[in-house]
């Protein structure tokens, strides 16, 4: 079978995948690259997800490109508006012009030999390879086919309708219904609320309790800021000013957890007043960042459940029934429409059957290099951003960091790079250390972190910008080898 042959191919094109275009084109010039989308349409996460109220966690100053200003007026943005500026990018910059859509990357195979990956899409039905120097991974961290539902008892007895986020019907009419939003994280703080508008009344079902910060969704120095500055330095001085705020806040948050846990719950008791149960629905057991923060812009959650168009309920289900939920302190919860915001399935390395030389690569037995790269696995990347901060910070680092390796291999007539770990001494960590359940259910099929630089995640921008922007590439655990033919030839 035919194959065509580039010098990277880039697996998804949502947020990462067209980043990583982008920096292709400006910082390794003259590389050939296709980006392999499984689906037909750029946007990965915001376009899959059509839930209402969908928006980011995150501001968009930190969210978005280090290379194209955030301009718009909210900082919280809503998932359309997100998609817009993604799909902007693309074109603006003709990153559009290398995707193949419809193309499902299942397996690749590493040829030494070669010094060339051979990777397999399925494209309507049929399988097509791809030949290509590198490879990077861009599809993100969890499963695009099928959210996390558990089994809840009962749920084929109940008679109305069963909705998991990741797949919202477009035809979902829940105007004056009863609503249970089942879970407490991101997408059900982001549901409530909006639902709340329509609904007769949303209940948020948890079981145990998340730490939710309010901030405003439209950032008043950034918008005035702008009107002063040039956008790009304003987005630059914008964009430090969050980033260094969020690495302040996350130290504190593990070098004084208590005090912080304190100042969270007391804004909420602000929120909500003093005869709120805070203590039972929004004091969690963890400390703070042991998970990651749910951010609602405005307060909207808490103006829903003060306005009484929501509320919520911490308790376990003990059975689905035909008119909604039992839970286990014998409360029943009315439903016609129960929303299981219960997470995602994360998927390893974008589901890839990876061979290096045919052997076959088991994820969990590898060391992650530089959050990025895995030992003995040859000219490969991987695209994942961080858990305490904005995604697209470790992106564009990462990004970065690939261009050098590339320009690096170029300038030297090396064809291939590899991490290997030769430090006895190195002793292997779990890859995230989080305690929350969508990470604890897969965790052991990841790769590992090690106990130090270069296999230790930082989760820390300063110090991957100095590591990965400005550190060297010839580090002692990054192994250069199979010269160019000619190269070899000449040296001969």
């Amino acid at each position: 079978m035919a194959s065509e042959h580039f010098d990277v191919v880039i697996v998804g094109a949502g947020l990462s995948g067209i980043g990583a275009g982008y920096h292709l084109q400006t910082q390794a010039p003259g590389r050939s690259y296709v980006i392999l989308e499984g689906r037909d349409a750029i946007g990965g996460t915001w376009d899959l997800f059509r839930y209402p109220g969908i928006r980011s966690d995150s501001d968009m100053y930190t969210l978005g490109y280090s290379f194209r200003p955030w301009k718009e007026a909210k900082a919280i943005a809503d998932g359309p508006s997100i998609l817009n500026y993604v799909r902007e990018t693309a074109r603006d910059h003709g990153v559009d012009r290398h995707i193949r859509f419809g193309h499902k990357v299942e397996r690749a195979s590493w040829s030494s030999e070669d010094a060339a990956w051979t990777v397999e899409a399925v494209r309507g039905g049929e399988t097509v390879r791809f030949t290509c120097s590198f490879l990077f991974l861009c599809g993100g961290y969890y499963d695009y086919d099928q959210g996390y539902s558990p089994d809840f008892p009962g749920a084929a007895r109940f008679k109305g309708e069963i909705v998991h986020p990741q797949h919202w019907p477009e035809d979902l009419d829940y105007a004056g219904k009863q609503v249970v939003v089942i879970g407490s994280g991101a997408t059900a703080v982001t549901l409530v609320p909006e639902m709340a508008k329509d609904a007769a009344h949303v209940v948020m079902l948890q079981r145990s309790p998340t730490y939710v910060v309010s901030r405003p969704a439209e950032d008043r120095f950034a918008n005035a800021l702008r009107k002063w500055l040039p956008a790009k330095a304003a987005y630059w001085l914008i964009r430090w000013r969050n980033v260094l705020f969020g690495m302040y806040f996350y130290r504190m948050s593990r070098e004084k957890p208590e005090a912080v846990k304190q100042r969270i719950v007391g804004m909420v008791r602000e929120q909500l007043g003093p005869d709120y149960d805070v203590e039972t629905h929004f004091t969690p057991r963890y400390n703070p960042w042991d998970q990651r923060l749910c951010l609602v812009p405005d307060a909207d959650l808490f103006q829903a459940i003060k306005a009484g168009r929501a509320s919520v309920a911490t308790d376990h289900i003990e059975t689905f029934t035909e008119t909604g939920i039992r839970l286990k302190s014998g409360r029943e919860l009315a439903a016609d429409v129960i929303v299981t915001a219960t997470g995602l399935n994360l998927k390893v390395l974008n589901g890839l059957e990876l061979t290096v030389d045919g052997r076959r690569v088991d994820p969990a037995h590898t060391l992650s290099y530089k959050g990025m790269m895995y030992s003995d696995v040859p000219n490969l990347a991987s695209s994942f951003g961080y858990t305490n901060a904005s995604w697209t910070l470790k992106c564009d680092l990462t990004c970065e960091y690939v261009c050098r390796l590339l320009n690096h291999m170029a300038e030297k007539g090396l064809r291939q790079c590899t991490p290997r770990n030769s430090d006895p001494t190195v002793t292997e960590e779990p890859w995230l250390d989080f305690s929350s359940g969508y990470v604890q259910r897969s965790i052991g099929k990841f790769p590992k972190q090690g106990s130090k630089a270069p296999w230790k995640l930082h989760q820390n921008y300063a110090l991957d910008l100095m590591a990965l922007r400005y550190g060297s590439l010839e580090d002692g655990v990054m192994e250069f080898s199979n010269p160019e033919p000619a190269r070899l030839k000449s040296a001969a």
